[in-house]
């Protein structure tokens, strides 16, 4: 029996230049944190007394002869690719968080899977290796709309700035912050669930589709990566610049498709700055779930009460990964 703990992920900026289509040719780069909101799979050898021999338990119940049988695409996906030598297995997943919101949880799913598979099979291996198989897996198997900062994030761990280049450049730098900066920018953050899920593929896809014609913006969004640290290495005061910043890089995030906002999202933003939020965004894709805001701590109850129809999450940064937080070799059979 194997258990697999996967953290779920907060993009802050550069969103968007982490798609194969704009990094191959330009390069990206993306400011993001690891959250202690997680994805768990649990997994094991299915013993050879039932008549079906993948069983996968989601927010539906799977039974299967055979991997191409399977409906979810990146279970059936990631079986495919580790070639498991014939033995059937049994796989439960369970979240803190819902799926389709913003946060990685598809990246995070797969990256846990892969960690777990693995370590049914006795091996251990890197977190560059987790992330560049899931980023293979999502994009090139699956061949849905996703970038690589996701599964980059969940397989790391920390808050990093990650940059991408080529087919399979990935460097991951730490940001080094003491822990009273690292404290107090936790301390301006507020979570939102908006409540309307929706597929991050569908959205991606329009966003991808205007790539060549967004290159002033997606160039804008990459700077922004390195302004947002040279803000967080300056002094406390300097701090609230980091949420005029993400003010700055929802407006423009919001002009590359009319898919990324919608009319509600609009005014949950608006009512949010009129309590004295300095800036915030959507988080993932676009087109709903969960919402970021950068607000000075002493006007946050009062943002709180202006948004008192929508779920408040409260979350901290970690920076572990993914890991195998149970393992219990098979038994024979």
């Amino acid at each position: 029996m194997i258990i697999s703990r996967t953290p779920f992920r907060i993009s802050f900026f550069g969103g968007g230049t982490d798609y194969p289509v704009w990094y191959k040719e330009h390069g990206g780069a993306v400011l993001a944190t690891s959250i202690n909101k997680y994805c768990y799979i649990t997994l094991r050898y299915l013993p050879p007394f039932f008549d079906y021999r993948y069983r996968i338990v989601y927010s539906k119940t799977e039974q299967a002869q055979d991997i191409s049988e399977i409906q979810h695409p990146s279970v059936r996906e990631t079986l495919g690719f580790m070639n498991l030598d014939d033995r059937g297995v049994e796989l439960h997943h369970d979240a803190d968080l819902p799926a389709r919101t913003g946060l990685g949880s598809s990246s995070a799913f797969t990256i846990g899977l892969l960690n777990a598979l693995y370590a049914l099979k006795g091996k251990m291996v890197t977190k560059r290796q987790l992330a560049l198989e899931a980023i293979h897996i999502e994009q090139d198997r699956i061949k849905e709309n996703v970038g690589s900062q996701d599964q980059t994030t969940a397989a790391f761990g920390g808050f990093n700035k990650i940059e991408f280049g080529g087919e399979q450049h990935i460097e991951v730098q730490p940001v080094t912050l003491n822990v009273e900066k690292i404290q107090l920018f936790q301390e301006h953050l507020m979570l939102f669930f908006t409540g309307f899920a929706r597929t991050a593929s569908e959205v991606a896809g329009e966003q991808i589709k205007k790539t060549p014609e967004k290159e002033n913006e997606l160039t804008r969004m990459s700077e922004m990566v390195d302004e947002a640290i040279n803000i967080l290495n300056g002094s406390s005061s300097d701090i609230t610049d980091f949420g005029r910043l993400m003010h700055e890089t929802w407006m423009i995030k919001r002009s590359l498709t009319n898919k990324i906002t919608t009319p509600q999202i609009d005014k949950i933003y608006d009512t949010a700055i009129k309590a004295g939020a300095l800036g915030g965004k959507l988080l993932g894709a676009g087109g709903g779930g969960f919402i970021l805001f950068f607000v000075e701590p002493e006007l946050q109850l009062k943002v709180k009460e202006k948004l008192k129809n929508l779920l408040y999450v409260p979350f901290k940064f970690e920076n572990l990964g993914s890991q195998i937080i149970y393992y219990a070799p098979a038994n024979n059979f």
